[in-house]
């Protein structure tokens, strides 16, 4: 009786062992160490004892927080709200663990930033590889592809191609996803097919995904204005890729599936797509001379422009103002950076919107000779990095709280057994 009344939450000054404080929570053990290292948690070990103990009370105090907060609540605007320690979006300016994401992305590489947003250190210098066999069975299942596949397409196929070169996939411990972050995301760009013969994949990454997007060779400032836009697009909070990453990570999807499910939501012309139009957007005008009559066209047509306004941000988009600022180093980019900026202000005679990411992308893939398709493949390799970060968080919590409940608005029951005009197809 003694033992039971001691793994009873909230009896005062009783203490659990680490097994009783997870099953009482609905996680792993390793989850209940998370839960101290971020100070949600406190532990004690007994004199003598041979592992920690957890005050039952505030055991019992995080279970019921995790419930309510942690379950898919609604914030005070009725839309989905999840606690998360990643990405910051307050007053036009974005933070990636409490620093500011634009001046990472201003001093530091992709790699970095990744690491950063994994796992919160600096690692300098830091670079991805992938191992052979993993590739190899990315490429192959790529190379079958129609011809008229897109990015998202081919990276969505090596993702599941890495993933069943993976026997040890569904680890989903801390070291076991930092190592498959590591090596899915340079596995992804290995797949793609290259565009310059004469590429070598080693190196930074911005260089090996240069080669799969334009025949150009790349200078210093392209490259760059590449690594950085990487880095600015690792994560952007909660848009809707990342939430689906989410739902997969809450009923333990192994990350290669939850990264498969990102990539699915990613090919929306709302999401990931979105700088392809702007592409085309920036084509026209090019050809046009002028955005007036372009911009016409889209308005007539009852479309928005594209390469336009953030819901997030009142003012101008903070990655579009870094990477526009890095173009104007960019030999032969101040074409199509005019014709942006063109497109703002002729747009700005109607609605004050501002330059987005997509405008900001679209000059430079437009002024690097890159097709329409190559800003989302940026962003989808980019973001990659955001959705390993944000499965190594949700693995951490109660598993399957991602589950909405419906609101069902449907015929009420019981309702007659439908008709059919056949007559019954089952036999008597």
């Amino acid at each position: 009786m003694r033992d039971r009344e001691a793994a009873t939450p909230g009896h005062e000054g009783r203490r659990l062992s680490t097994k009783e404080t997870a099953e009482l929570l609905g996680v792993k053990p390793e989850t209940v160490y998370a839960y101290v290292s971020r100070g949600q948690l406190g532990s004690r070990r007994e004199p003598g004892g041979r592992g920690s103990t957890f005050d039952a009370k505030e055991v019992e105090a995080l279970g019921r927080r995790n419930r309510r907060e942690g379950s898919g609540s609604s914030g005070s605007s009725g839309e989905l709200s999840v606690r998360t320690r990643i990405t910051l979006i307050d007053k036009d300016r974005y933070y990636f663990r409490g620093v500011d994401a634009t001046e990472l992305a201003a001093h530091h590489s992709y790699e970095e930033i990744a690491e950063w947003l994994w796992t919160g250190e600096l690692r300098p210098g830091v670079t991805f590889t992938a191992p052979e066999a993993s590739v190899t069975a990315a490429r192959h299942s790529v190379d079958a592809l129609p011809e008229h596949s897109g990015p998202t397409d081919r990276l969505r196929v090596a993702a599941i191609a890495a993933a069943a070169a993976d026997p040890l996939r569904f680890d989903l411990s801390e070291n076991a996803v930092l190592g498959t972050g590591r090596t899915l995301i340079p596995t992804l760009v290995a797949a793609l097919p290259p565009v310059r013969r004469d590429h070598r994949d080693e190196g930074p990454l911005a260089r090996r995904l240069w080669a799969r997007l334009t025949g150009r060779a790349p200078d210093d400032p392209s490259l760059r204005v590449l690594d950085t836009a990487l880095g600015l697009l690792v994560d952007h909070d909660l848009a809707a890729s990342t939430l689906a990453v989410r739902v997969a990570a809450s009923a333990r999807a192994h990350p290669y599936a939850a990264v498969s499910a990102g990539l699915g939501v990613l090919e929306g012309p709302l999401h990931g797509a979105a700088s392809g139009l702007a592409h085309r957007l920036l084509l026209d005008v090019l050809d046009h001379g002028t955005a007036a009559p372009v911009v016409a066209d889209e308005l007539r047509a009852g479309r928005r422009v594209p390469g336009l306004g953030h819901r997030l941000y009142t003012g101008e988009d903070p990655r579009a103002r870094a990477l526009f600022a890095l173009l104007e180093d960019v030999p032969g980019a101040a074409p199509a950076v005019a014709a942006a900026h063109d497109v703002v202000a002729t747009t700005a005679r109607h609605a004050p919107l501002h330059a987005n990411v997509d405008l900001a992308l679209a000059a430079f893939t437009v002024s690097s000779g890159m097709p329409a398709s190559a800003g989302e493949t940026i962003f989808a390799v980019a973001r990659t990095a955001g959705w390993i970060a944000h499965t190594l968080e949700e693995y951490a919590e109660r598993p399957l709280r991602m589950r909405p409940s419906g609101h069902y608005v449907g015929e009420r029951p019981p309702q007659p057994l439908p008709s059919s005009r056949q007559g019954p197809t089952r036999s008597t």
